[in-house]
């Protein structure tokens, strides 16, 4: 029995699969994010696309975090949820207007900004407002993230944000966009960051481009350097929090801040990612030739970050104490790729049995789809089953 879950008979009265939040280990993560950003003055929005649920925004609105958005839903979600248009930063490298008049209109504290056709396209649509927008420009700091080539954002081969060679002429073309203010900075290197070293490397970059554009007489009132921290898929109890006290330590020793300058994050991951599971019920075992397979009522239309990315989750049956045998994991989904483990321990396994994915809360919920005319899942949290 995992610590991070309630009781097996706490879930037998409801429908499987579904996703499981710990409330309090959010909470007690969110405390720790404050804390250790607060001795900085640093300034934190959460990336809404980790997980969108409305419980889970709820609790992070009450910690006083702003938030990360990529989409226009993505904005309104937050605004339903309370957080204020002035802690509201727009990221994405395709805005449709509809999504851009959204801020527009809720006077949102800034849109990063990846293009030039992006800048003219804010600009049309602020001057036809009569407003002006603030905007910071995404570069790619050309920072190798050391992570899945997927969840790589931070180089000229992505699609995101602005090349190192084209950022004076993004700059010479500011100057003729006038219902546009330039406020800062925008960087993301990229997800699932195990390692501090690509962070130093991006300060070092923000503190030479700092100095190129002070040579244009720009001074930038904030610098934001996105998210990226990662989690610990294979050891969650060990490693429930993210070491958030070594993160905002690094900016703070590699990334010297002007005068009046203020910095921003973007954690979405680190902060939801090992408060929720996913829970499944195991439908049937499969003998093959070679294999033994567990086949659970969940599949990547839950879950589909081990389909996407190769991305290992643990797997625990929580209805189980006998000894182990090695079976493949995998769910009901008409697709070869719909596996959650291959050649995993676990006890003895039969049919019913739950089965818990630990690890879900980004990037479970938020991409779930329903893919085969599948059901969406239900949510729900610790504190609402006691």
């Amino acid at each position: 029995m995992t610590k991070k879950v309630s009781p097996v008979a706490k879930f037998k009265s409801l429908r499987t699969p579904f996703y499981y939040y710990d409330a309090d280990l959010l909470r007690a993560t969110l405390q720790v994010v404050v804390e250790e950003s607060s001795k900085y003055d640093y300034h934190i929005h959460y990336a809404v696309k980790a997980n969108a649920n409305p419980r889970i925004l709820s609790i992070i609105h009450e910690s006083g975090l702003g938030v990360d958005c990529v989409s226009g839903g993505e904005i309104e979600a937050a605004l339903k949820a309370g957080f204020p248009a002035s802690k509201i930063v727009f990221a994405g490298v395709g805005k449709a207007d509809w999504e851009i008049n959204l801020g527009l209109d809720n006077n949102i504290f800034c849109f990063n900004a990846e293009s030039i056709p992006e800048l003219e396209v804010i600009n049309e649509l602020a001057l036809a407002k009569g407003k002006t927008a603030h905007v910071a420009l995404r570069v790619n700091p050309e920072v190798d993230a050391h992570t899945h080539h997927h969840i790589t954002t931070g180089t000229k081969e992505n699609k995101f944000g602005i090349n190192l060679d084209q950022l004076d002429k993004v700059l010479d073309q500011l100057e003729n966009l006038k219902s546009l203010r330039l406020i800062g900075l925008h960087f993301h290197i990229g997800s699932q960051l195990t390692e501090l070293e690509p962070f130093i490397n991006l300060c070092k970059r923000a503190e030479e481009l700092q100095e190129q554009l002070l040579k244009r007489n720009i001074h930038l009132e904030n610098i934001n350097f996105g998210g990226g921290l990662g989690i610990d898929y294979r050891h969650p109890d060990q490693h429930s929090i993210p070491d958030f006290k070594s993160y905002f330590e690094t900016f703070h020793r590699y990334f010297k801040v002007l005068p009046g300058q203020q910095v921003h994050f973007e954690p979405g991951r680190s902060i939801v990612g090992q408060c929720g599971n996913l829970i499944s019920k195991v439908l049937y075992l499969k003998e093959g030739s070679f294999k033994k397979f567990v086949v659970l009522d969940a599949g990547f239309t839950e879950l589909l970050r081990p389909a996407m990315y190769d991305a290992y989750h643990q797997i625990e049956n929580i209805s189980s104490s006998e000894k182990t045998e090695v079976y493949d994991v995998v769910g009901p989904i008409c697709e070869s790729s719909d596996c959650f483990g291959k050649d995993r321990e676990l006890p003895l396994t039969n049919r019913g049995d739950f089965v818990v994915l630990r690890s879900a809360g980004a990037y479970g919920e938020s991409m779930a789809s329903q893919y085969n005319c599948r059901q969406l899942p239900q949510s729900y949290f610790s504190d609402s089953l006691e």
